[in-house]
């Protein structure tokens, strides 16, 4: 029988998102946006702590020098773990203030790529940055509809992002050294009834694990010829990241939202903002810490 996706934290985000495996303390970390909290998953205890933020947060990585870095609304901070305060470690220039950030995630060379989306409306007016370890936030891309899932391929030589309201995954060529993107092109597109593009991740045969807002799945996607491998059914129709976590990286953490669905949409999916997890078959690629 097909491994089944399981519920490990009913947690009933309102809007679960960018979950990053630490793989050095073998724990999940996750954000809930609306929420305003970052969460901290350890599978072995099966326990989950929560800690408040004072705004929206989209995406959290682990930070090399100890604690996490969170990207909230209007910049990048440093969380301290043990007395949970916040520094602000940078803020993007010129950023429209009805913006915040969304997801992101750290190349290999340790920078933290994340972008923005508008908190209201439909204008394509996000922006995609990048914080570097001497904490200067450079600009790479504007006109972005939502800022949305991160991914590098193992050789380091290409970029996968998704700018959700395209529908569209887009491949660009990728200078590690720099960190800089150049030559972008499409590589999947979504059908009408498969929802939208959230968040993604990249398994070790370079596959690319796609979140679908709206598709009740998270599919796996040949980038190289744009072709659908699988689908996984996940219990909730607002699916928006997975991450490869587990000593072997060989689970797929999923996160869900609530956001969006009426109470007769909740009685049917009663899980719907949970963090679940699916055994694939195949194992994922590290998640990298920020180096500033």
């Amino acid at each position: 029988m097909k491994n089944q996706v399981e519920l490990v934290l009913d947690a009933k985000a309102a809007l679960g998102e960018g979950p990053c495996w630490d793989h050095q303390l073998q724990q999940l970390y996750w954000v809930d946006i609306v929420g305003q909290k970052v969460h901290i998953y350890d599978p072995a205890a099966q326990a989950d702590h929560p800690i408040d933020l004072p705004l929206m947060a989209g995406t959290v990585v682990p930070r090399k020098q100890g604690g996490l870095v969170v990207a909230l609304q209007d910049g990048f901070y440093a969380l301290d773990l043990k007395t949970e305060q916040l520094t602000l470690l940078a803020k993007p220039m010129d950023e429209p203030s009805p913006n915040r950030f969304n997801d992101g995630k750290c190349d290999a060379q340790g920078r933290l790529w994340a972008g923005t989306m508008p908190l209201s409306g439909s204008s394509p007016n996000g922006n995609l940055y990048c914080l570097h370890a001497d904490l200067q936030v450079k600009h790479h891309l504007g006109g972005i509809g939502t800022s949305n899932g991160l991914a590098w391929s193992a050789d380091q030589k290409t970029m996968y992002y998704i700018d959700t309201p395209t529908k569209q995954v887009f491949a660009f060529d990728f200078d590690l050294a720099e960190g800089t993107i150049t030559n972008r092109r499409t590589v999947i597109s979504f059908m009408e009834e498969e929802g939208f593009p959230d968040g993604m991740t990249i398994d070790a045969n370079g596959m690319l694990w796609i979140a679908h807002w709206g598709g009740y799945q998270v599919s796996r996607w040949n980038p190289q010829t744009g072709e659908k491998l699988e689908s996984v059914k996940v219990p909730a129709r607002q699916v928006t990241s997975c991450t490869f976590g587990g000593e072997q990286l060989d689970e797929l953490y999923i996160t869900t939202a609530r956001i969006g669905i009426d109470e007769a949409g909740l009685l049917e999916q009663p899980h719907a903002g949970g963090l679940f997890k699916y055994k694939p078959g195949v194992r994922g690629m590290i998640s990298y810490a920020f180096e500033g």
